[in-house]
């Protein structure tokens, strides 16, 4: 008989395929064990919505602060994951184009809640912030700008990077096991900087690597991946349609930009940025560059998946349906891509060369991730007073485990004082 001491007892990390579901109490089913984890809970959709909008609503940081806290509370604290779904959820989206927390959150609702569990979580999600950022926007739009924006931004975009940071050495610790994967980490770290975007082939290249030395060389022998690159097919396939189909009104536009955005762009956090001043401020002319800025800014410093600077945009430039619109272009991609990738995983998860996938995919997501966050905190961080603020809330983070609401309030706070003292001239110029 299985018991939890004998759990302990088998090496983690080792799957040997899928078991039936089995049954359990109203509202709750076994779905998936793997050998050294414990059973997996189908958990019921009403659950899922609840967490998905408080983390919407609550959670700060960008994707990796996101996905830290996700690991944190569903694999540890609510038992919903194991750690090996967690680091192949990371691993597979950030192998995927468009905003990775979210991305991430589908996947957990489908492994979960299943096809409609996915849907519903992965609004759920996004719901808070819309509103939120729309209010903003219209806000914005009433009174011909938000000052205190710049003065938040200030303060709360160091407190950001240290967010990133810390989230990023709780997922190297998660997934990060040997000397090959710290490499291919170092390699597409200095690649994302040199090139200063995610390039999205580093995380095919990064996945094969990972089939032939995990799964090949290792294991002294040839495996066949089935259907393996149905994950590396599926954003050209989702992006041709969006940059192929005809334009119209505004509001059409507005999809089709944005629905090309989540399709095309592999952008964990603000690394999609220059795709979309290049379409938003020098092709379509729809914003100036300060607007754009105080987009990028809207959404760097709201709970939530930074990509909903896409809700801010669309109200600018068309009111709140062009803020709906814009919003349902740059996510749906997210639910489309995971929903054929995700069955795909669960199918073969057991298959060693989608093992050594995820694991290459996962390495190349960390560097990616450090790269990004190097390339922002030159935006982030220009005096004594942001390199502080940065020092300090990794401080916070990692010895007294602040939470990352309470650290954003504490910065935005030190940022509304400091601003008008300082007067820093960088700040939306960098």
């Amino acid at each position: 008989m299985r018991t939890p001491e004998s759990d302990r007892l088998l090496p983690g990390g080792v799957q040997r395929g899928l078991e039936a579901h089995a049954s359990a109490p109203a509202g709750m089913e076994a779905t998936i064990p793997q050998q050294g984890a414990r059973p997996a809970p189908r958990v019921r959709i009403r659950d899922l919505v609840i967490y998905f909008l408080r983390l919407g609503a609550l959670g700060f940081g960008g994707p990796v602060a996101l996905c830290g806290q996700m690991e944190k509370e569903l694999v540890h604290e609510k038992n919903w994951l194991t750690k090996e779904e967690m680091l192949e959820g990371i691993a597979v989206c950030q192998s995927l184009p468009g905003p990775l927390a979210i991305q991430v959150g589908i996947f957990i609702s489908y492994l979960r809640g299943g096809f409609w569990g996915a849907w519903a979580g992965g609004w759920a999600f996004i719901l808070p912030n819309f509103l939120f950022v729309a209010a903003l926007g219209g806000l914005y739009v009433r009174l011909g700008g938000l000052t205190a924006v710049t003065a938040i931004f200030y303060g709360v975009s160091p407190a950001v990077i240290a967010l990133i940071l810390h989230s990023c050495y709780r997922l190297g610790k998660l997934g990060m096991k040997d000397g090959l994967q710290w490499a291919v980490a170092a390699v597409c770290l200095v690649v994302t900087v040199a090139v200063r975007s995610e390039v999205a082939l580093l995380f095919i290249a990064s996945g094969i690597a990972g089939i032939l030395y995990y799964a090949t060389i290792r294991r002294g022998g040839r495996h066949v991946a089935p259907r393996l690159g149905l994950l590396a097919l599926a954003p050209i396939g989702a992006g041709s349609a969006a940059a192929t189909a005809p334009a119209g009104s505004i509001l059409a536009r507005l999809l089709l930009f944005f629905l090309k955005a989540g399709s095309l762009t592999f952008g964990s956090g603000l690394v999609i940025v220059p795709f979309l001043e290049n379409g938003l401020v020098r092709q379509t002319g729809w914003l100036d560059e300060r607007q754009f800025l105080v987009a990028v800014a809207i959404g760097m410093i709201s709970p939530g998946p930074v990509v909903i600077t896409a809700t801010f945009v669309g109200y600018l430039v068309a009111g709140f349906w062009g803020s709906l619109v814009s919003t349902v272009g740059i996510f749906l991609p997210s639910f489309l891509l995971v929903l054929v990738a995700a069955p795909v995983l669960v199918r073969y998860r057991a298959n060693p060369n989608v093992q050594g996938f995820v694991k290459g995919a996962y390495a190349a997501a960390i560097g990616t991730i450090l790269g990004a966050c190097l390339i922002l905190g030159k935006i982030a961080i220009g005096d004594w007073l942001t390199a502080l603020i940065a020092l300090l809330s990794l401080v916070a983070l990692a010895r007294w485990k602040v939470s990352n609401p309470v650290l954003v309030a504490a910065t935005a706070i030190v940022g509304l004082i400091a601003f008008p003292i300082l007067r820093p001239t960088w700040v939306f110029v960098k």
